[in-house]
């Protein structure tokens, strides 16, 4: 951690990052959002056909395919993008009375 005595400003007009990044510089979301978007041509893996579709859909089946494999935590992933993530069980005391309240998922 840095020592708050040393900490500095930056001056009117002055440049705190010189060696930042550049101007026009593509972050990772957007080149993937670009990639995902190409078409490609492979074999989809719950068909077992070839098709031509955007990388992204085709990523799509390939993520079922490993869920319907049996893979848990793959099935969890999608569970949670359906229809959002499960909370936790919480218990709340009041008054010396304990009280289970859960909270479910419900659909984004």
């Amino acid at each position: 951690m840095s020592n708050l005595k040393t900490l500095k400003l930056p001056k009117k007009g002055e440049i705190s990052n010189p060696k930042g990044k550049a101007p026009g510089t593509r972050n990772r979301a957007t080149i993937l959002k670009q990639i995902s978007k190409v078409r490609v041509t492979i074999e989809n893996p719950l068909t077992k056909e070839e098709e031509t579709q955007p990388a992204e859909i085709m990523m799509n089946y390939a993520l079922y395919a490993k869920a319907l494999s049996g893979d848990v935590q793959t099935i969890k992933e999608i569970n949670d993008t359906l229809y959002g993530k499960i909370t936790e069980k919480t218990d709340v005391t009041t008054g010396g009375e304990k009280l289970n309240i859960t909270f479910t998922r419900h659909e984004p």
